[in-house]
């Protein structure tokens, strides 16, 4: 594995930074579009982007190489996605915004049960738990409390475990060959084809008179389209790459850090008290599962 600590933690941290700000644009597009539309739309935008980026043909060299980017594409695109929105309905978006922040460990007890690393170290764990406590004081701030429902909290689960499964198969997919741009168009590719057996049951309509009704929604389906899939994607694909796969999902531990500041610039909500020590705890966590 080619290594540059470096950039591998800068692409992460761009990634997350992007992705932590993605609720403004969803919840604005959730106005108008069901959860698959907009899942179509932004994919098919990151896709077509990548395609222009490097439009050369990617022609599999066997069924058993394109395997895990099939893989990568159903667990990363269509079944997180998926999943994470059908939570939503379900339970409330503390106990997601919680549940969804075990990936990490996910990944890496995946890993090394698939043998691709060695056995995560006691210091992961440690920073697993100290990051998680301050996550669930972020997420639980806002007076939600938690929501037991089975179902949802079930379905939550399933999203964390297919994100780090998402990292198995790209660690076994290996590089081909490919550059990054064409490893992460390929894996949009097979995400959108797999989205295609949700269509006749859940009858999306497509319709793009929202965009007409309103301009703005135009820059957001763009933003989540071209920056929060084009480019954190591949950001993020060449951050496995560079310090690893458990390395970089520990970054995920700061998205409720990087929700929480774009909440209070932009929205303005204030900021509580509690949050500022549940950012130390989330960032002694990082800081410890980053140690090796």
């Amino acid at each position: 594995m080619e290594t540059n600590p470096a950039r591998g933690h800068l692409a992460a941290l761009l990634t997350i930074v992007i992705w932590g700000t993605t609720f403004i644009s969803s919840k604005l597009l959730l106005a108008a579009f069901t959860p698959l539309e907009i899942m179509t739309f932004r994919f098919v935008i990151a896709w077509v982007v990548l395609f222009l980026l490097s439009p050369h043909p990617i022609r599999p060299k066997s069924l058993r190489g394109e395997l895990p980017f099939l893989g990568a594409g159903i667990t990363g695109l269509t079944l997180y996605f998926i999943l994470e929105n059908t939570a939503l309905e379900y339970t409330l978006a503390s106990n997601v915004g919680i549940i969804i922040s075990a990936a990490p460990m996910f990944s890496a007890l995946l890993l090394w049960a698939f043998r691709r690393t060695d056995r995560p170290r006691p210091t992961f764990f440690l920073g697993f738990l100290i990051a998680m406590s301050g996550i669930a004081l972020i997420s639980l701030a806002g007076g939600e409390g938690l929501d037991l429902n089975p179902l949802g909290n079930l379905l939550t689960l399933g999203a964390a475990l297919s994100w780090g499964l998402y990292g198995v198969c790209l660690e076994a997919a290996g590089g081909q060959g490919l550059t990054q741009l064409q490893a992460t168009r390929k894996v949009f590719f097979y995400g959108l084809l797999t989205m295609l057996p949700l269509f006749p049951v859940l009858r999306p309509s497509l319709s793009l008179s929202p965009f007409c009704d309103q301009p703005m929604m135009i820059f957001h389906i763009l933003y989540l389209g071209l920056a929060a899939s084009a480019l954190c994607f591949v950001c993020w694909n060449r951050a496995m790459a560079l310090i690893g796969t458990v390395a970089t999902n520990v970054y995920i531990y700061l998205t409720p850090v990087i929700t929480l500041i774009a909440s209070a610039l932009i929205l303005g909500e204030p900021v509580r008290p509690q949050a500022l020590g549940a950012i130390a705890l989330i960032l002694l966590g990082l800081w410890l599962s980053q140690r090796r």
